[in-house]
């Protein structure tokens, strides 16, 4: 294992591009990092090594530990051990929250995400191009799908885009900046619960809400209010980010797009394949403590590391994914990790599957000369944040 520390999130040689460093590791099964913290940590680079890791209970999402890595020196994201504890505290409340996210009920909701998608498309066209593909539709259609299924107000959606991008910032807001927004969400968040338990109705807070005083001892007070916090914020801003790239990705590579345009059945894997190029960012959010040593295949991970399982690089793996640099939306075999695995796997993977599919699709089909305003080597990232969205997707048709 080599002493020298790479930055990371790793640099991209163009704004749709895998970074360098994903595809000349392959030697290199753990590769020492610095975070944008400053703070060290062991980047896990396999993919066999990668899915092994996420199952392993000796690697904890638990933080809040001496020593343990930090990702940002002015957000203490994901440090609170009492929303994010490991198994088998974890398991009990997050199996209240995959109720919410059954295959059944994310299907129930297909009308709906289909019916605003279509709204959101005739507003485009109404307005004409060119038009920022972020705010037209990339945005608006998760955040609007999120507060259907929490039971959020309409009204309210714009007002949790601000208080995402604090809470996702490792650098683009200060501390005193994150907090003083946390903690309007804290009071909205009391508010909204203090709604929902005079008039409960058929959504997941309200869901959480019965957990929580008719279940004694099933979810705390504390527990109740971070894990409405934790989906308000991050439940919509990753497919967002995700349908906003992908439509990019596609519109920059033509071949691809007029296989699709042909071929809408391949809309599912075209899907999978955007998704294993991880176009929402880096995986320093998959940041581990190490409990204990974990023996691996020629190497040991110590007690005490700091350990990032680099999804971003297992789905570059050669010896998985065959041509892992050529984007291919025929691609069959597709086992990426995007979603994670284990029991931390994203328990909104099926509702982002779904969007992604209709909306990519119906934006395809209504909108047929659907193209980039500025050459795709001119988009720009975000930087400071958790998530690399693209601050404007101007397209036009």
């Amino acid at each position: 294992m080599s002493d020298k520390r790479c930055p990371y999130p790793f640099r991209r040689p163009a704004p749709l591009a895998v970074p360098d460093e994903l595809l000349t590791t392959r030697d290199q099964p753990v590769l020492p990092v610095t975070l944008p913290s400053g703070d060290e940590a062991l980047l896990v680079t396999r993919y066999a090594d990668v899915r092994r890791l996420l199952t392993d209970h000796r690697l904890s999402r638990d933080l809040n530990r001496p020593g343990a890595a930090r990702i940002s020196r002015t957000n203490a994201m994901f440090q609170d051990s009492r929303i994010n504890p490991d198994p088998p505290e974890h398991t009990r409340v997050r199996s209240l929250v995959l109720k919410a996210f059954t295959g059944a009920r994310v299907e129930r909701l297909r009308p709906y995400i289909e019916g605003v998608v279509d709204e959101l498309l005739s507003a485009m066209e109404h307005t004409g191009g060119p038009a920022d593909l972020n705010e037209t539709l990339a945005f608006p259609l998760p955040i609007r799908v999120l507060a259907r299924l929490l039971g959020v107000p309409d009204v309210d959606v714009t007002r949790l885009r601000g208080w995402t991008d604090h809470f996702l910032s490792v650098g683009r807001y200060s501390g005193q900046q994150i907090g003083a927004a946390m903690r309007e969400l804290s009071g909205y968040i009391a508010e909204l619960v203090a709604t929902k338990r005079a008039e409960p109705g058929d959504d997941l807070i309200s869901a959480m809400i019965r957990a929580r005083d008719q279940d004694d001892g099933r979810l705390t007070e504390y527990q109740l209010h971070w894990w409405v916090r934790l989906l308000l914020l991050v439940g919509y801003e990753t497919t967002a980010t995700q349908l906003g790239g992908g439509v990019a990705m596609l519109l920059a590579h033509p071949d691809q797009l007029a296989l699709l345009r042909k071929d809408y059945s391949l809309v599912c894997s075209a899907v999978e394949e955007l998704l294993r190029w991880k176009l929402v960012g880096s995986s320093v959010s998959m940041l581990r403590y190490a409990v204990e040593d974990i023996p691996m295949d020629g190497y040991t991970i110590p007690k005490g590391a700091s350990v990032i399982p680099a999804v971003d690089s297992a789905n570059q793996d050669g010896s998985v994914f065959s041509d892992p640099s050529t984007f291919d939306i025929t691609r069959a075999d597709n086992p990426h990790l995007t979603f994670s695995l284990g029991p931390h796997f994203c328990v909104g993977g099926d509702l982002a599957r779904l969007q992604l599919q209709v909306a990519t699709e119906r934006l395809l089909r209504r909108f047929p000369t659907l193209h980039l305003v500025q050459p795709a080597d001119r988009l720009h990232r975000i930087e400071g944040s958790l998530l690399e969205g693209f601050a404007r997707i101007d397209v036009d048709w």
